[in-house]
């Protein structure tokens, strides 16, 4: 009776897991569906417009390269969007241009194609064009080569629809529906912090039940937390991008300009916790002191950490969690007055450092966050 009841524990589990994995499955695409909706709602208004005018202002009847450009003008990733956009433009155009005088000339067929994309790669290199416009420029070609080619004569109406596709993609982008730069970089901002949060109060229970393992698994996650860090360094530019191109996001900008004074401090902070982690994972294997303040000091590092993360999300300055540092700072004090060995000593060290690189988010200097780290600890 025994075997059964276990297998069929077994299945339950193994049917929990599964649903569990599923429903988070789902939550991640959901929430990937909700940062791309602007993007989709973008590239859907652009494409329309775009054919609209061509089609109706300009007079093609059949703008196809009008809504192409505008679709993969908005289809480019995060990270200096507007220039990127403009490029992408300027590539998708002249591969149209090549495109259509070459087709008109040599023909069509497989050399013909290769012929085609080689020279408008050629023309984009030497334009200047970044590997982006280079591989649009070739595709374009492909397309006239391979969809539409020319048989009356050179489509320069094909060049002035792509051009037309661009320029509503842009002006959709910058001024109609420009995305919240402060969410964008919210977005990137948050896991990152939770990487210094979540790395910190590990630790943090590490010391307070003497227990390597928690404070082992802080050092794991602290040290794979390098990808989210770059992520957050690789979208703040395109927050900035859009804070500045889009006048209905221009009020976002002093809240942006936080972000961007806040990210040195934050990078300083996660590397200094690895240490922190790391010595306290050598504490607790060899046994050193760990008085009850050595956890607390940690404990409040992540609270402040928390605090921080949560004010610039909002776009106010974080200065709810100065209080929580010097906390955090008196407490680490408090356990080398009782006596700790030298992994201990070093965890105090990089409460201090953190502390310090911490206050600086909250618009202190670094000499004004060391002077108050000071005040509030002493000095060791």
């Amino acid at each position: 009776m025994t075997k059964p009841s276990g297998g069929g524990a077994r299945v339950g589990g193994g049917t929990t897991g599964l649903r569990a994995r599923a429903a988070e499955g789902l939550r991640e695409r959901l929430q990937r569906l909700r940062a791309l909706a602007v993007v989709v709602l973008q590239t859907s208004v652009a494409a329309a417009v775009s054919w609209t005018i061509a089609s109706r202002l300009v007079g093609n009847p059949e703008p196809v390269f009008a809504p192409i450009s505008a679709v993969i003008t908005l289809g480019i990733s995060t990270g200096q969007r507007y220039r990127r956009a403009v490029e992408l433009v300027l590539g998708v155009a002249l591969g149209v241009a090549v495109g259509d005088a070459l087709i008109w000339f040599i023909g069509t067929g497989g050399w013909q194609i290769g012929v085609a994309v080689a020279l408008a790669m050629v023309a984009a290199v030497a334009a200047g064009g970044s590997a982006a416009v280079v591989a649009q420029s070739a595709a374009s070609a492909v397309l006239i080569a391979t969809l539409t080619p020319p048989t009356e004569g050179i489509y320069f109406s094909r060049v002035v629809d792509a051009l037309i596709g661009g320029v509503v993609a842009l002006v959709v982008m910058a001024v109609l529906l420009p995305v919240d730069p402060l969410t964008v970089v919210s977005r990137a901002a948050k896991p990152a912090l939770g990487v210094l949060i979540d790395g910190l109060r590990g630790a943090a229970r590490g010391l307070r039940e003497q227990d390597v393992a928690f404070a082992d698994d802080a050092l794991t996650l602290l040290s794979e937390g390098e990808g989210k860090l770059s992520e957050f360094h690789r979208i703040l530019p395109e927050g900035q991008e859009a804070a500045t191109m889009a006048p209905l996001r221009w009020h976002a900008r002093g809240a942006l300009r936080r972000y961007l004074e806040s990210a040195e401090y934050l990078e300083r902070s996660i590397r200094n916790a690895r240490v922190l982690a790391r010595r306290t994972v050598t504490l607790l294997r060899d046994g050193e002191p760990a008085p009850p303040p050595l956890g607390e000091a940690v404990a409040a590092l992540a609270d402040a950490a928390d605090v921080i993360r949560h004010d610039l999300g909002r776009g106010h300055a974080p200065s709810g969690a100065t209080d929580l540092l010097r906390r955090a700072v008196r407490a680490a004090s408090a356990a080398h007055q009782q006596g700790l060995g030298f992994s201990g000593n070093v965890v105090v060290a990089q409460v201090r450092a953190i502390a310090t690189d911490l206050l600086g988010t909250t618009g202190l200097t670094h000499d004004e966050a060391d002077r108050d780290v000071r005040r509030a600890g002493g000095v060791l």
